[in-house]
């Protein structure tokens, strides 16, 4: 229910503890957020690569991979650098201002080139052994081994910096300091909107009860507290998909191929930093400007000019994706589907939208986590498909 509604599941072990606006270590007033920055991050890269002759790091044309690719190549001059980026077929492609970044640092640069996002789909499931499937840094750290036992990644600075402004000026549209709790949670959901549609609860059969208040409850510790609002999403992010998503999925990516993964931003030291940042050193209101103290240290480097201006990463566009592949794989593989057939998922719901050339991306997204669910059943509970099928059209 929680894969297929919030795209995270809460039993996931991520290996670190929940973000705690109480539990820090407080800054002196007279230090400078910016040397603080800095330092932590160059202390990640004393402690885990000083050893390392070569480094491999994941490169978008975004704040956090160009502040630590910049720093990276500053604080280990001597050091050889290949920076990884991804480009997928008909999407937003970000190489480009990557490309530019690596030629500014003078470090190497290669572009992976995705043409099918769902190609290597069982594979990837068999080794997350989730129903997900959006599992795109399979690709990012099977390359990476290629090119070093060790690679880093700016993971968390998003959510622990501000990095999603998007959402951020939708929900403080939507809510006040006197805003109910359930109407916070709500006004939450409606910036993950393409994580579930709006007949979500049709979705599922007999077997899965959906109930919407459990989902509020799960969500609710996060907004039931005396945080600023910001804080509060702020604590959601990082308490949601960052926490039970992406970091348990990406290990089980590094475990796989046997690679060592790095990200300062998710270290203890920055992480409890964060936590006592002025709100205006991480969104600015008015300008509607993530990430600002990042952005300071990049500026202080002369990089910043470099950084797309729209917060964008590693992403498939899924409804050119849904025209070229997915719908078609969809249909193959949820006509006699045998997660319908076992009773966990609606087969009228199904076939009101699949034959939808045009479907809405909320619902290109949802039909993207039913193919990685009939897969997973398929190899995990049927046992009558192998995980090193392609999924070719």
């Amino acid at each position: 229910m929680c894969i297929l509604t919030l795209r995270y599941d809460p039993n996931s072990n991520s290996n670190y503890p929940k973000l705690d606006f109480n539990n820090t270590t407080k800054i002196k007033p007279e230090e400078n957020y910016i040397d603080i920055v800095e330092n932590s991050i160059q202390e990640v890269f004393d402690k885990e690569l000083n050893k390392l002759e070569k480094i491999c790091i994941t490169l978008s044309s975004g704040v956090d991979s160009t502040l630590l690719a910049t720093l990276l190549k500053h604080h280990f001059p001597e050091k050889k650098i290949h920076a990884v980026s991804v480009k997928f077929s008909e999407s937003n492609d970000e190489s480009e201002g990557a490309k530019k970044i690596a030629d500014k640092l003078d470090i190497d640069h290669t572009i992976l080139y995705i043409e099918n996002f769902l190609e290597e789909l069982p594979k990837q499931i068999g080794i997350v052994k989730s129903p997900f499937w959006d599992l795109h840094w399979f690709h990012i750290a099977r390359k990476a081994k290629t090119l070093s036992d060790c690679f880093i990644s700016g993971d968390g600075g998003d959510e622990l910096f501000g990095g999603y402004t998007f959402r951020y000026e939708k929900f403080l549209s939507l809510t006040n300091d006197l805003t109910p709790i359930n109407e916070r949670i709500q006004s939450y959901l409606n910036c993950h909107e393409r994580d579930w549609v709006p007949d979500q609860e049709k979705l599922f059969n007999e077997k899965i009860q959906f109930s919407w208040n459990e989902i509020f409850q799960l969500l609710k510790p996060n907004f039931d507290n005396k945080l600023s609002l910001l804080n509060q999403v702020y604590l959601a992010d990082f308490n949601g998909k960052l926490l039970f998503n992406m970091i348990p999925l990406y290990r089980k990516f590094h475990d796989n191929f046997k690679v060592k993964y790095v990200a300062p931003m998710l270290s203890r030291k920055l992480i409890s930093i964060s936590t006592q940042l002025p709100d205006n050193l991480k969104y600015d209101k008015d300008k509607k400007l993530g990430k600002v103290l990042l952005q300071k240290v990049l500026q202080k480097y002369e990089m910043n000019t470099f950084v797309t201006k729209k917060k964008q990463g590693f992403s498939v566009n899924t409804q050119n994706l849904w025209k070229k592949y997915g719908q078609k794989l969809c249909m193959y593989f949820l006509d006699e589907s045998r997660i319908i057939r076992d009773g966990w998922i609606n087969l009228e719901w199904v076939s009101k939208y699949i034959g939808n050339k045009d479907l809405e991306v909320r619902y290109v997204n949802k039909f993207l986590g039913l193919l990685a669910f009939e897969i997973w059943y398929r190899i995990f509970i049927t046992k009558e498909m192998n995980d090193d099928e392609k999924l070719k059209i």
